[in-house]
């Protein structure tokens, strides 16, 4: 027995001493508990890191997230020789010997059942399926049987593929891009030019020395977030797009103002940078931004800031004793009914008719 209490005794001085070193440790896995609005910061200095309103710093490179939106525009989309013409390929077809007032010098589509429509006296001639100088071949044997003389000149103008490349690519949940017939390329984590040399070196295995333009054309994996305290209602959170530029009181402006449940006491709960280091508690001083201009607290908003703006505590009393004596008002309101209704019935002689 002695033995067991000894070892309990011993268990609790280690438990002991690993509260103590979870204590004072920069940042642990769990909330302490602390007063949920700090004390207001003073006023910035020239050391100050923090960004604001008169002193804004320019978001790292922008790196590409799901679901991004991407444009993609072909430069140089050539397909490696020998190509055999597609569907929905364009070729420029140049005819000398054509009849004069129906020349043959345009660019053709190759319909769904793998033919060109040259018009109605040239008729339609299946080419899908034939190299460049086979089609050539082949146009020319037909045009030899309605013209004298005919020569043709075919080139390819736009490959099929190169549509599904160029246009708005969503970045799906996997981080890829999705090139049509050119298959897909993963492109999540990159920046704007590591996503377009990944692009074209998918591209170059059925294109020769392809070239593109990769932007963003829709910047949706960055954002900040407004959560607002509803006075005993729920709390109301927006989630609004960054664009770099944004303050606390621009990011009030997008939510049309502080709602009547709100107080004018914010503060901007920030993440720790790829999990290093520790959360910051930015507090706002509203009525100095507002009635007097000032710039200390209007902090710049980065991406994953949640602007926190809470309740005010004498709308939410209010809402708390509405809430607890609406069941009851409901309850009395319903008995208070049926006996009004059961007094004019008996009052009316209505009761006899039942």
């Amino acid at each position: 027995m002695k033995f067991l209490a000894g070892r309990k005794h011993h268990g609790s001085h280690i438990l002991g001493l690993l509260a103590m070193l979870m204590a004072t440790s920069g940042c642990t896995a769990f909330l302490a508990p602390r007063e949920p609005f700090p004390v207001t910061p003073d006023p910035p200095t020239v050391e100050s890191s923090v960004p604001r309103e008169l002193d804004k710093v320019t978001l790292p490179r922008y790196v590409i997230e799901p679901p991004d939106i991407l444009l993609i525009e072909g430069v140089k989309l050539v397909p490696k020789s020998p190509h055999k013409v597609e569907t929905f390929d364009v070729l420029l077809v140049r005819v000398t010997g054509a009849f004069p007032d129906q020349p043959i010098d345009d660019a053709y589509s190759v319909d769904a059942d793998g033919r060109i429509n040259l018009g109605p006296t040239y008729g339609r001639i299946e080419v899908v399926g034939e190299t460049i100088q086979e089609a050539e071949d082949k146009i020319r044997a037909e045009l030899s049987k309605i013209l004298a003389s005919v020569d043709v000149s075919l080139s390819l103008l736009q490959s099929a593929g190169a549509q599904q490349v160029t246009g708005q690519h969503l970045v799906g949940p996997d981080g890829r891009v999705n090139l049509g017939t050119y298959g897909s390329v993963f492109v999540a984590g990159m920046t704007i030019e590591e996503a377009q040399d990944a692009v074209e070196e998918q591209l170059k295995l059925k294109l020769e020395d392809p070239e593109v333009f990769v932007d963003v054309l829709a910047y949706n994996s960055k954002v900040y977030y407004i959560v607002t305290q509803g006075g005993g209602f729920g709390d109301d959170v927006s989630r609004l797009p960054i664009t770099g530029n944004e303050t606390v009181l621009d990011a009030v402006a997008n939510i049309g103002g502080i709602s009547q449940f709100s107080s004018s006491r914010l503060w901007i709960a920030r993440p720790a940078p790829n999990g290093v280091g520790c959360e910051q508690i930015l507090p706002v001083n509203w009525e100095d931004i507002t009635r007097g201009a000032s710039t200390a607290t209007n902090y710049q908003l980065l991406p994953g800031d949640r602007l926190f703006i809470a309740e005010n505590k004498v709308s939410k009393a209010s809402n708390m004793v509405a809430r607890t004596l609406r069941p009851f008002e409901s309850v009395m309101g319903f008995i208070s009914l049926t006996t009004s209704t059961a007094n004019r019935i008996v009052r009316f002689g209505l009761a006899n008719t039942f």
